[in-house]
């Protein structure tokens, strides 16, 4: 089968290129990329006044099957990230059971080929059970399918585990993704530790119980020579540590949650739950920080942390309510609005959703090069809407978002040049 994808303007971050281009696709790859092709025998989608894009890739999500099917499964997981402009998505290992094994791995694998939506790259566990206590069979998760190890969800607090887990992930070649995050400081905290913290009588989690982690593992990092990624960064410190390493050669990259970068632990106010996350909504100074490294390429990946909850796990007394919102279908407006803020281009916005998380993981996605799989995203820039958390396609629709107004929806969704999502057939973003 071939596909032209006509009269867009092509944004491809990793190859250079923003201008009108056609792409013709056959058989699932992109086999060329000009002005005025033709292909007589092709079906046409025509996306004029449309932004084509390398299909968005989240590698921070949680698919939540196995074990917890009533919040979410691979099959809804997966119908959001299309929606969302997602072609691929990680999914982590906090499951139950817990994905340390090669047949947990191979059963997501599995769920996400009978979905036929997004492409699934599950993450597996760094330590066994997630106890932090002996490191998961690494090279079985790696021949099973893993792109990526972490204890996400928890820190791994023994600093001899997590050296030895850098040191063995990278004899197969696999980064090692940090939750950051030293529970002798988090200390039963349930927000940042602030002002608001105190008008609301909750207990605090200071910025030094990130910090302190992340400057551990980067060190763990470069003593070991390890690939290593610090997931949903969120304090000023954390940014600055990071950005230093990487100024040594330290092979560290990290991500920032849209959350993180558009709402302070202001929102935290009326003892809203859906604002209380992990790492907690922290200040407006942390948030211009993220929103910095972001710009200046030291945060080189944009994710989601999509959690997803039951409804009577977020309606509930704070102090117990659950961490976390859905994001899959709300990251790229959400983005969207740091260029429209003047924070970042549209170029480095695409780049910190699709190319950036490529690389940060080692995946062949985020380019549309000749040869290369068609997984495409394309963007209506101008559509406005305004999101009602009933009509996500997530199970769970724990979000603060619900009531705000857009602007940019994805118009088409592609994976190996099948269209998997197409706005106008759904009659919503």
């Amino acid at each position: 089968m071939k596909l032209l994808i006509k009269g867009g303007r092509l944004l491809d971050p990793a190859n250079g290129i923003d201008d009108q281009r056609d792409l013709l696709i056959e058989e699932g790859i992109v086999v060329a990329v000009g002005n005025g092709l033709n292909a007589d025998d092709a079906q046409v989608l025509d996306v004029s006044n449309r932004l084509v894009v390398p299909g968005l890739i989240d590698i921070h999500v949680h698919l939540r099957e196995p074990g917890y099917e009533y919040k979410e499964d691979v099959l809804s997981g997966t119908r959001a990230a299309v929606a969302g402009g997602y072609t691929s998505v990680a999914c982590m290992p906090n499951t139950d059971p817990i994905n340390d094994n090669k047949s947990v791995t191979a059963y997501i694998l599995q769920k996400a080929a009978d979905a036929g939506l997004a492409n699934v790259f599950p993450v597996g566990a760094i330590s066994k059970g997630l106890k932090g206590e002996s490191l998961a069979e690494m090279g079985e998760l790696r021949e099973a399918g893993c792109v990526a190890v972490s204890d996400d969800g928890r820190p791994v607090m023994d600093g001899e585990i997590m050296r030895r887990a850098m040191e063995y992930a990278s004899t197969f070649g696999l980064p090692v993704i940090s939750h950051a995050e030293d529970l002798t400081l988090v200390a039963g905290g349930v927000m940042n530790d602030s002002f608001v913290a105190t008008e609301l009588g909750l207990k605090g989690i200071p910025w030094v119980a990130e910090d302190a982690m992340v400057a551990r593992d980067v060190m763990l990092a470069e003593f070991t020579g390890a690939r290593l990624h610090i997931a949903h960064v969120s304090t000023r410190g954390a940014v600055e540590i990071i950005r230093a390493a990487q100024k040594r050669g330290v092979l560290v990259t990290a991500e920032a949650t849209p959350h993180h970068f558009i709402l302070t632990d202001e929102a935290v106010r009326g003892y809203n739950t859906n604002a209380k996350m992990n790492p907690p909504l922290r200040s407006a100074d942390d948030l211009a920080a993220i929103r910095e490294g972001l710009a200046d390429g030291t945060i080189g990946v944009i994710a989601t942390d999509h959690a997803p909850h039951h409804r009577d796990e977020k309606n509930v007394e704070f102090n117990i309510a659950l961490n976390g919102i859905v994001g899959l279908e709300t990251a790229l407006p959400l983005t969207l609005k740091l260029v429209d803020e003047g924070v970042l281009t549209l170029g480095q916005a695409i780049d910190r959703l699709s190319s950036g998380p490529a690389l940060a993981l080692g995946l062949h996605r985020g380019q549309l090069t000749a040869g290369h799989v068609a997984d495409i995203t394309v963007i209506d820039l101008d559509a406005r809407w305004t999101l009602d958390a009933g009509q996500l396609r997530s199970k769970s629709k724990n979000t603060p978002f619900a009531g705000w107004t857009f602007k940019g929806a994805v118009s088409h969704t592609l994976v190996a040049g099948q269209l998997v999502f197409d706005r106008l057939e759904t009659g919503n973003p």
